[in-house]
């Protein structure tokens, strides 16, 4: 089931103004508990994940900086 693109709009926005700030903290807070690794290690650790957040979520914000393609107003 495809979501509509008015869903993916709203789903897009939650994810970024939660989702994301919670899964920054998560991430922060488990590399907290480890020893603290080299600055270049932390580095590749931190922009790795960055990159992993969203890819489950690539469906989501494909096409969302486009206008709504079920507008009749063209």
């Amino acid at each position: 089931m495809a979501l509509s693109y008015k869903a993916r709009r709203r789903w897009s926005l939650v994810i970024l103004l939660v989702g994301l700030p919670l899964y920054v903290v998560a991430c922060v807070t488990v590399l907290g508990w480890l020893e603290r690794p080299p600055f270049w290690l932390e580095l590749v650790v931190y922009v790795v994940l960055g990159i992993v957040w969203a890819l489950p979520f690539k469906f989501v914000f494909q096409g969302i900086g486009q206008p709504d393609p079920d507008d009749d107003r063209s």
